[in-house]
């Protein structure tokens, strides 16, 4: 009996393959990579997370990626994690030859495995996008790279950012939504853990963050433009459910 070497595709939910084009990993039977920009707080974290959950993506997160390996002990001597440390604690981008060196040896190394990957804010700038996009140009085609713009105000995103609390143990990010939030004093609703604030969530740091997102990210839109890609806006101040519907209908039919 002949085995196929094509590895199987799972459909996630009781549809047959008629009604439901979602396959593991796959949108259509084709791997795609995707790209959430906002400024800080404006929920790119949480929008990737729900497109890695429901369409079987991976979900790049170069925010967590890099602070993995800025914080690891073993670099701490090291004089470009040092400085590249510096700027990610006072709120500007890190050195975009590095990050994107960094990036695109990941990159490949996720996309050789046949998956989908959706980005959460990378990449940062047009130096990065010049070296990432044609990456993603060649092992996705052209036509499976799509990117998300999440809009908020500077007002929400530094309110949202002052309020984040992050677990010390599961990494889970809780960010103030209007509700009673959770406290330093409380612990991580999912494992317990102890909860902390961030050095990157102070206000005045977040208002750098946003002036670096509005003079260094936002010109690579134009750069996008320029070679004929569309960028999709959404409001940010939605509920996430309805920012992700929005997102959802665009995966699918890419209009």
């Amino acid at each position: 009996m002949k085995v196929s070497s094509k590895p199987r595709t799972f459909p996630l939910d009781a549809k047959s393959p008629k009604e439901d084009h979602r396959v593991f990993g796959k949108v259509r039977d084709k791997p795609k990579a995707i790209v959430i920009y906002g400024p800080p707080g404006a929920g790119k974290g949480t929008q990737a997370d729900l497109i890695a959950r429901n369409f079987g993506f991976i979900h790049f997160d170069t925010g967590k990626y890099f602070e993995k390996i800025l914080y690891n002990p073993s670099f701490s001597k090291d004089p470009i994690i040092r400085r590249e440390r510096k700027n990610f604690e006072t709120g500007k981008l890190m050195t975009p030859s590095w990050v994107s060196k960094m990036v695109r040896i990941r990159t490949r190394k996720m996309a050789m495995a046949g998956m989908s990957i959706v980005f959460s804010g990378s990449p940062r700038t047009v130096y990065e996008t010049k070296k990432l996009l044609p990456i993603l140009e060649k092992l996705y085609g052209r036509e499976n790279v799509i990117f998300f713009v999440i809009k908020v105000t500077e007002s929400d995103s530094i309110n949202r950012n002052s309020h984040r609390l992050v677990c010390s143990i599961c990494g889970s990010q809780f960010l103030y939504t209007g509700r009673k939030s959770l406290s330093l004093k409380g612990t991580c609703p999912f494992c317990g853990g102890k909860l902390f604030k961030r050095t990157l969530d102070k206000p005045e740091v977040i208002r750098l963050r946003i002036k670096e997102y509005e003079s260094r990210t936002k010109p690579l839109f134009m750069e996008l433009q320029s070679r004929g890609y569309k960028t999709f806006e959404v409001e940010g101040t939605l509920a996430p459910f309805k920012v992700f519907e929005i997102i959802k209908k665009r995966i699918y039919t890419g209009k």
